[in-house]
């Protein structure tokens, strides 16, 4: 049986290609997602790849991997730094959990430094673009063999 694995993603990354290209580069959502397909199956991994705006739409998603998830790739988005109720929803899931970002935050605005996230995770992927969520499929794919 495969491992399945969620990809969860916060606010705003369903405008990756439009939003800031200079940070985040042309590629769209769809481009990411296709991507994260392909090194899944490299993997031999299941994935649910989803996204939202919404805080709440976000936890729920984490509630639902609980039971049908082996690991989460969270790239919470401007959520990271702000939401205690997403990281009380990963205490609340109890596995393994890496932490995404396709810029390194630490080289960004001060208020970014800080991620709740990083209080639970098992490891952390930040400043590669698209190359993040791959090298985070790896390393969830070494943590579950």
């Amino acid at each position: 049986m495969k491992n399945k694995i969620y990809i969860i993603n916060g606010p705003n990354l369903n405008k990756l290609g439009d939003r800031e290209p200079n940070k985040y580069g042309n590629q769209t959502i769809k481009d990411l997602e296709d991507l994260c397909l392909k090194k899944c199956k490299e993997n031999n991994l299941e994935l649910d790849f989803f996204q939202s705006n919404s805080e709440t739409d976000i936890i729920e998603k984490i509630h639902e991997a609980k039971n049908n998830a082996n690991a989460i790739l969270i790239n919470a988005g401007a959520f990271t730094h702000t939401s205690i109720a997403i990281l009380d929803a990963l205490y609340i899931y109890e596995g393994p959990v890496i932490e995404i970002h396709m810029t390194n935050i630490h080289a960004r605005e001060e208020f970014r430094h800080k991620s709740y996230i990083s209080n639970y995770a098992y490891g952390i992927i930040a400043g590669f673009g698209f190359r993040s969520y791959e090298l985070a499929i790896e390393a969830i794919n070494n943590k579950l063999k």
